[in-house]
């Protein structure tokens, strides 16, 4: 089994990164920072006859890289009760990779993966973070993937994470489940 994770923070070691290689310590994945990388938004056009045109930014290898794990791990901070920017518009950009010859079967291929989450915020998470969560069921359920569970850790300012006894619990159990599959 191989893990890639896909960060979607901005802040470098910022809690969710930290709430993450918690939950990965000791393993073998790929880690995939976003944010070191130019993935433009997408442009919709899949109702033109010509169809989605290469955007030529990162996102291609990017999508090359995570379609080679069996398991993927979404790490993002809450920003404004939902997934970063720079990870949804990771996400966008899937309606693109559906339509694109160079990736055939990207949905099917997808839909062979385990998906985690991991995020982490700071006003009441474990409540106000749910419907991020919801968006990321309704994400995978579309794409095939199975959604095998999240972690929502409380951080506002760096190194609070380190606080959240109860999400570093969840990371190192997180991590036995891991280790076992």
């Amino acid at each position: 089994m191989s893990i890639g994770v896909i960060y979607g923070g901005t802040r470098k070691q910022g809690n969710t990164e930290t709430l993450t290689k918690h939950a990965i310590q000791g393993m073998e994945v790929e880690e995939i920072y976003l944010n070191n990388h130019n993935i433009l938004p997408i442009i919709d056009m899949r109702h033109n006859i010509e169809g989605f045109q290469n955007r030529n930014d990162d996102y291609n290898g990017i999508i090359e890289r995570i379609l080679q794990h069996d398991t993927l791990i979404f790490a993002t901070p809450i920003y404004w009760y939902s997934m970063s920017g720079t990870m949804k518009n990771f996400i966008d950009r899937w309606s693109h990779s559906m339509r694109d010859a160079n990736f055939p079967d990207f949905k099917k291929r997808m839909s062979t993966k385990d998906a985690y989450v991991i995020a982490v915020g700071g006003d009441s998470p474990a409540i106000k973070g749910l419907p991020m969560i919801e968006q990321f069921k309704y994400i995978f359920e579309f794409m095939g993937v199975e959604f095998k569970g999240y972690i929502i850790g409380k951080g506002n300012q760096p190194g609070d994470i380190r606080e959240d006894n109860v999400a570093l619990f969840q990371a190192e159990a997180l991590r036995e489940e891991l280790r076992v599959k």
